[in-house]
């Protein structure tokens, strides 16, 4: 079966039997996640019809990635993913049947909606380390983990593009509550994936530390290293300055654009649809070369999408802000996840991976907090117009430091064979003519 897919294909990541089965379960769940996250943002804004609300419920969903991800990469490294996957996935499916319950029969109030994000925030907390580096060991072919990875993110935001449609509709004709059953049906996809999986068992580690050394022991290797430090930190400063968007497209959906959850879900599909084409253009992509450049080029279309947004008040050009900011974003995600799981020591796997889960949503709780506070005193559009300026800013600081990072990753690349020696030097992530694909 794996022949179908060609060595430097799109779908090369396919080859692999349990990728297959991952992809195929997971991409029904995320549907139902994407509708879960849009019905719960509308239900917020409806019941109460505040910024500062909407970003108190991302806020609480969001902050146990911060305290908890780092834990939850020590178990990666410690216990078998898979089954870790499996019990979070049940109880991520226990807590979108209670939801939906508290909603269909009315007993639902902002309290509870602000407990279960909460609930909701810790399950994603474990299961996003686990599942970033449990994409490792279901390829088979090393030299397809690039495309693994990018193929997953299109997974994510081919589910975001239906996602919020579907919850669109079902929210404006029959409640939010149906998208919050749906999305409880959809997690029995991965957990039957991962059931049928045949992954050989890892060696046992020879020696477990307590916890707290293990994460000192990984927070000095992802942070003694340039390169990871300088991603995880860009990733970091955009989750806290720009990410925050997401919070208040409601706002906008209502207020700017004088629409309703129609008009919600579209602008959150065409945030998708952007996110769904940068991942796509990354899947084709050979190997890792250029990606630093385009890491930068990313953060500035992140950027300009989130300004122009900010200050439209005409929808299909919302439409197309919002679709340069999605491909921006997940192109900048993407890129830092590809070059991170291509240069990290097999064994901090898990922990560096909880730091980017750290930097990637463990940030963004603080700006969706301090952006629904912040719109309620000057407004959505400075707001957004304000967050950004400081992505801009970002995206410069990395790119004065893009030349060290290139010079400690090169000899990483040469060794694993992904670029080659040269007579005046070696090929880099964005150097000669001979290491590029473009």
């Amino acid at each position: 079966m794996g022949a179908r897919y060609r060595e430097h294909g799109l779908l090369r990541a396919l080859r692999s039997r349990n990728y297959r089965l991952f992809v195929a379960g997971q991409g029904v769940s995320l549907v139902g996640t994407w509708m879960q996250q849009v019905a719960m943002s509308w239900l917020v804004y409806r019941l109460t019809g505040s910024a500062l609300l909407l970003g108190v419920v991302g806020f609480t969903s969001q902050i146990p990635t911060f305290l908890i991800a780092p834990f939850a990469g020590v178990l990666a490294d410690r216990w078998d993913r898979r089954h870790l996957l499996i019990i979070n996935q049940t109880l991520a499916m226990l807590q979108a049947a209670f939801l939906a319950t508290a909603v269909l029969t009315g007993f639902i109030q902002i309290w509870l909606i602000v407990l279960l994000s909460l609930l909701l925030g810790i399950i994603t907390a474990f299961e996003i380390p686990i599942r970033q580096s449990f994409v490792v060991d279901l390829v088979e072919h090393r030299e397809d983990l690039g495309n693994a990875i990018a193929l997953n993110s299109s997974m994510v935001n081919g589910a975001r593009l239906i996602g919020p449609s579907v919850a669109g509709v079902l929210v404006a004709t029959a409640g939010e509550g149906v998208c919050f059953i749906v999305n409880g049906i959809s997690y029995l996809a991965v957990i039957m994936a991962l059931a049928a999986m045949r992954i050989e068992p890892r060696p046992p580690r020879l020696q477990q530390r307590r916890i707290l050394h293990e994460l000192r022991e990984g927070f000095g290797y992802a942070f003694g290293f340039g390169p990871i430090r300088s991603i995880l930190l860009l990733i970091a400063f955009v989750s806290l300055m720009g990410m925050p968007y997401v919070v208040l497209v409601p706002v906008f959906a209502k207020q700017i654009l004088h629409g309703g959850a129609h008009t919600f879900g579209f602008l959150m599909t065409a945030a998708g649809s952007g996110a769904l084409v940068g991942t796509l253009y990354l899947a084709s992509r050979r190997n890792v070369v250029g990606l630093g450049r385009i890491i930068v080029l990313s953060v500035i279309l992140f950027a300009a999408g989130i300004a122009l947004f900010a200050i439209s008040s005409y929808l299909p050009i919302s439409l197309a802000a919002l679709a340069i900011t999605g491909f921006g974003s997940i192109t900048l995600v993407a890129s830092c996840n590809t070059i991170l799981q291509t240069i990290l020591e097999e064994d901090k796997r898990g922990r560096v991976m909880s730091f980017f889960t750290m930097s990637f949503m463990g940030m963004a709780p603080f700006g969706s907090l301090g952006a629904g506070a912040l719109a309620d005193v000057i407004g959505v559009r400075y707001t957004l117009l304000i967050g950004a300026g400081f992505c801009l800013a970002g995206a410069v600081m990395f790119a004065r430091n893009l030349p060290k990072i290139r010079e400690k990753i090169r000899p990483i690349y040469v060794r694993m064979g992904i670029i080659r020696e040269v007579g005046f030097g070696v090929d880099t992530l964005d150097g000669p003519p001979q290491a590029q694909e473009e």
